[in-house]
């Protein structure tokens, strides 16, 4: 038996190690494309996971430059907001040049809390994800890393590129 499986190796074609194509376990993309969502002909870089949800509680974002307040985005009435330069796509357009086209989203997502006593309950809390913009997504003026959800807090401030306008997240029950 050794013997005929020796002499069937033989037969096989030598093939030198350096023609040999190598495994490629870089991401092809290929399953994204098949997902990307199209808004008046511009490819989305974001779609939304199936947790979204819209929130019950009444968020808010004001919107600052300096100490004057320019405007307030009411935030409850959709799942997620994008936020960037491209006008046909985003929610929240900023100007700043520093902002990408397609910068960031503000997320919705419904998560599983368990309380002390082990009670699973069911939430529903903002999220910000920045889309690997060039200039980066602040937190109360920490970079937050790309393509990473990052949950946001009451009170949060939040920032784009190096853009000036800040946006602090509040909802109804937080202004009294």
């Amino acid at each position: 038996m050794v013997a005929a499986e020796e002499e069937e190796r033989k037969k096989k074609p030598v093939i030198a190690e350096e023609d040999k194509e190598k495994p490629n376990f870089g991401l092809s993309g290929s399953l994204a494309a098949e997902t990307n969502t199209t808004v008046n002909g511009t490819i989305l870089k974001y779609n939304e996971p199936p947790e979204a949800r819209k929130p019950a509680q009444k968020w808010r974002l004001y919107v600052f430059k300096g100490d004057k307040e320019i405007d307030l985005l009411h935030i409850h009435r959709q799942s997620a907001f994008l936020f960037g330069r491209d006008r046909n796509v985003v929610d929240v357009p900023i100007e700043h040049p520093s902002c990408s086209k397609q910068h960031a989203v503000l997320q919705f997502r419904q998560i599983v809390e368990t309380d002390a006593l082990g009670q699973a309950k069911r939430t529903t809390k903002p999220f910000i994800i920045d889309l690997e913009s060039a200039n980066g997504t602040f937190v109360n003026g920490t970079r937050i890393p790309p393509t990473r959800y990052y949950e946001l807090k009451l009170s949060d401030v939040l920032k784009f590129g190096a853009s000036t306008r800040e946006f602090v997240l509040l909802h109804e029950s937080a202004e009294s």
